[in-house]
């Protein structure tokens, strides 16, 4: 099923004069954001809430010699932000019998969990934390310092999604990148094209336009079901741990996932990502199977897991190869044909691009370029083998952390012919087998492109 495409779109406003009240930005590299860097145990198994880590080791993610960067791409996920509103609700009810159990409590709560005594819940809703303003502003520093000269003294054109927090992530990473680069090379931000997520519009950057998904089971269940597979696997300890800790709670294993749930924001609330009192009350190992949880919902619920996972990324891929051939867009899926038909919102012939998305997006658009087809799948698995099979392959910590990005490159190199294309994601060159890739993560541009056959066939679209 085609959506009609709509052209509903808005331009963001100019304004360097400041990023929000959270607080101010600073310039500074590279994601050097130190609290949540002392505890990378931690912090790197929060899921998708994790901070953003690099993944790149020994600069294995360094140009390779010989070879001249062309085109240059980032799809990124929004900064840190508070818990949206389903997660506030489930966190509040937790809370909620903790100052029930302390209103009927003898005495008071005592080690680890003495904090709770006097703890005092304010955290905003959806929106980006002055942490995750930090991380995207570093990021545009970082896409500078990496592609500014691929651009010939060009800015990049910038789209976002339209959510408050992609939008403001994407103002940003552009105020990261004019802080370094030349004066012809500023992005202004009235610039930054925002695509809406108003039901009925197509949104490469937002896919809801598949009814057999939204609404179907059991394709819009998965992530759920599985979640509570694994929940009712792993929590039951920490629940009566958590229970004992705090007599009259009676946390039940959901409620034990909200209070994990509160660690990692709580954590990215503060300025440099300082490891909340919260995460205190859980170890280590239980952090593991919390990241794990993140993972079978994301698999299950938007990716390699699920018959529609593929589907939702087809049109951004196939976008992303309209750009890197110079060619109209070829997609019957998600792809806003009133956009991209049009040079203005839809420009070919650039070296630089930037889009700012969602984690389930980001998702959707790897599993339809085939970085999962190596992936062990979960299907079956109802106990603890489950985490083993996964975590090698498939972990939404490494893949969708909070700012989380891939870059798309083209370039010229010695001894090739051929343009050739590499994808990093977070700073880790992808094999690319799936068209060749040699030790360096390269293929050439004609086999990177008849590679996506998932995409360019739409996947299941077609039984949207």
């Amino acid at each position: 099923m085609k959506l009609t495409s709509v052209l509903l779109l808005h331009w963001l406003p100019l304004l360097y004069g400041g990023v929000s009240a959270q607080g101010n930005v600073s310039a500074v590299f590279d994601d050097p954001i130190t609290g949540y860097l002392n505890q990378p145990q931690v912090t790197q198994n929060f899921g998708q809430s994790s901070p953003f880590f690099s993944l790149a080791q020994n600069n294995s993610d360094a140009t390779p010699p010989g070879c001249t960067i062309t085109q240059a791409h980032i799809l990124s996920r929004h900064g840190a932000r508070f818990p949206t509103k389903g997660k506030t609700t489930t966190i509040k009810t937790a809370l909620a019998k903790v100052s029930l159990a302390l209103t009927n409590a003898t005495g008071s709560l005592t080690g680890d969990f003495a904090f709770l005594n006097t703890f005092n819940y304010s955290l905003g809703q959806d929106n980006l934390t002055g942490f995750g303003q930090q991380e995207l502003f570093n990021s545009g520093i970082k896409f500078a310092k990496r592609y500014e000269a691929a651009g010939k003294g060009l800015a990049p054109f910038v789209r976002a999604a339209g959510s408050p927090r992609v939008e403001e992530s994407a103002l940003n990473f552009t105020m990261g990148w004019n802080s370094v680069v030349a004066a012809s090379a500023l992005i202004d931000g009235g610039s930054i094209l925002v695509i809406s997520e108003e039901e009925g519009v197509n949104n490469t950057l937002h896919v809801e336009s598949c009814p057999a998904f939204e609404n179907t089971a059991p394709f819009n269940e998965l992530g759920d079901t599985e979640d509570q597979i694994w929940i009712d696997i792993f929590a039951p300890p920490i629940r009566d741990r958590l229970n004992a800790n705090i007599p009259g709670a009676n946390f039940d294993v959901n409620d034990t996932v909200a209070m994990m749930d509160l660690c990692p924001f709580e954590t990215v609330a503060t300025p440099t990502g300082e490891i909340s009192p919260v995460c205190k009350l859980f170890t280590d190992d239980e952090f593991v199977s919390y990241s794990f949880l993140q993972s079978v919902d994301k698999f299950f619920g938007d990716g390699p897991g699920n018959k529609f996972g593929s589907s939702q990324g087809a049109g951004f891929v196939n976008e992303l190869l309209a750009r890197m051939t110079n060619t109209a867009v070829q997609d019957q899926t998600s792809t806003n044909t009133t956009l991209d038909s049009q040079n203005a919102t839809f420009p070919l012939g650039l070296a630089l691009y930037a889009d700012f998305s969602h984690d389930k997006q980001m998702i959707s658009i790897m599993t339809a370029m085939g970085l999962f087809n190596g992936s062990v799948s979960l299907g079956g698995l109802k106990s603890t083998d489950r985490q083993t099979s996964v975590t090698s392959g498939f972990s939404v910590a490494k893949l969708t952390p909070f700012s989380a990005r891939m870059y798309f490159e083209k370039m010229t190199c010695e001894g090739s012919a051929e343009e050739m294309v590499r994808v990093l994601v977070n700073d880790a060159v992808q094999p690319l087998e799936f068209c060749g890739g040699d030790a360096l993560g390269r293929c050439t541009l004609t086999k990177f492109v008849e590679s996506q056959g998932v995409a360019k066939s739409g996947g299941a679209f077609s039984e949207c």
